[in-house]
């Protein structure tokens, strides 16, 4: 079936050239969800069991409250205190560095054609690796995962700075220290073992796994794909606006209209953000300022983030970073890999003459915790480089219309949540809340 739909608009006075517009999202791009499944995933998720110390939960960085992020450019997860932008360090237990990249929104992740994962890519279907799935652990990542985002879930529990905690702190640190991930006494390990510890995730596990018969059979490749139903459920988004107009049964208001004209004709947002997704799921070096720690292994001591060049070592891909979903945009700023820009305007001007923008970059256009590090270490000029403007000179008028339309991408069920946040967890632990 053909499901390409035809606009064409008054602009200026004369009629744009017709447009081809994207297909509608259908349930054959996502995979059958087991809603026992994404239950658990749901406890799980909001849960700081899955965390070193048992202070930080999925949904301390990834909450709904904050567009499925956390609303700051570079958030802090071990050695916080509070949620999103009144999350602060704790003076008690502070933290090293601030998380290197900007937290990810979750919406449409599960959805067949996300392929590739992280804000590099680094892992990414790969039907050559054992399980089909290329890590950078390559043989130490376990085999059993459901799907990507499933194997997604298991690198954010190993990281220090976001919920492993440091190394002297715990016993899952210490074993990430080790280098002991998978196997007995591992840091995946030790975590499933607290989960199959509580009586009510010993059941629920024992209820929804067939290959699951009693509590020491529980691994944390079970806990990643419980956790992936859920967001998978959770926030498939689908319902904006935008996706009536692809159904045929409905219109944008203006300025909304004239800024779909322009994202699909003149301002050529579409040559990247094309498809259902709003995303061509490619890696581009678009020139947004690097602020914060970077990516640099703890040998080294610069602070760049060279993005997918990490990945494939190809110099074609210095700085280039994973085209994002425009699905809820609205909802899911601080934007670029490192938040540079809290404000989506901002960050659209900067994102039409990057090399401008990082000429005049100022930092308080983030959004950042208090923290006594520099956050300007790296000069831009090799960003500036290979950047690649995103598009043509546009009016203040142009903007405003284009924004209207990015608007009209929010998907109020996925903004919501289906399942919601849970009264409780089965560890007794205090759920991530805004105030």
């Amino acid at each position: 079936m053909n499901y390409a739909v035809m606009i064409a608009v008054m602009l200026c006075g004369q009629v744009a050239v017709a447009q081809e517009l994207p297909r509608p999202i259908t349930d054959a791009d996502f995979a059958p969800i087991n809603m026992d499944e994404a239950r658990l995933g749901q406890l799980l998720f909001y849960d700081p069991i899955l965390s070193g110390n048992q202070e930080v939960a999925c949904a301390t960085c990834h909450h709904p409250a904050f567009g499925t992020s956390d609303g700051l450019s570079l958030g802090i997860g071990d050695g916080g205190i509070g949620l999103g932008t009144q999350r602060v360090a704790d003076p008690e237990n502070m933290p090293e560095q601030r998380i290197p990249r900007n937290a990810p929104a979750l919406f449409n992740l599960g959805a067949n054609e996300f392929t590739r994962l992280f804000h590099d890519g680094r892992i990414e279907v790969d039907l050559d690796r054992p399980g089909g799935i290329r890590t950078p652990l390559d043989a130490d990542m376990a085999a059993g995962f459901a799907s990507l985002l499933s194997a997604q879930t298991m690198f954010p529990v190993l990281s220090g700075d976001e919920m492993a905690g440091h190394y002297s702190e715990n016993e899952v640190a210490k074993a990430v220290r080790r280098g002991v991930l998978t196997g007995p006494g591992g840091a995946w390990d030790i975590i499933s073992r607290r989960v199959a510890g509580f009586p009510e995730y010993a059941d629920a596990f024992v209820a929804t796994y067939d290959h699951i018969d009693t509590p020491d059979q529980i691994g944390f490749t079970d806990i990643s794909n419980a956790v992936a139903a859920f967001m998978e459920f959770e926030w498939r988004s689908d319902t904006s606006p935008f996706d009536a107009v692809l159904r045929g049964g409905g219109t944008l208001p203006e300025p909304a209209a004239t800024g779909m004209a322009l994202f699909y004709g003149e301002a050529g947002c579409a040559s990247c953000h094309a498809g259902p997704f709003l995303t061509d799921h490619g890696f581009h070096p678009m020139g947004s300022p690097q602020i914060g720690p970077g990516k640099a292994a703890r040998f080294e001591s610069h602070a760049r983030d060279e993005g997918r060049f990490r990945v494939t070592g190809d110099p074609t891909d210095l700085y280039a970073f994973r085209t994002p979903s425009l699905r809820n945009v609205a909802l899911t700023g601080p934007y670029g890999h490192a938040g540079a820009y809290a404000d989506l305007r901002a960050f659209v001007i900067a994102h039409l003459d990057p090399v401008a923008a990082l000429n005049n970059y100022d930092l308080t256009l983030a959004r950042l915790p208090e923290l006594p590090v520099d956050d300007l270490r790296e000069s831009p000029d090799a960003i500036a480089a290979v950047a690649q403007s995103a598009g043509p000179k546009m009016s203040e008028d142009q903007v405003t219309a284009l924004l209207a339309f990015l608007d009209s991408l929010t998907d109020p069920a996925a903004q919501a949540g289906r399942l919601g946040v849970p009264e409780a967890v089965p560890s007794g632990l205090s759920i991530p809340n805004p105030r």
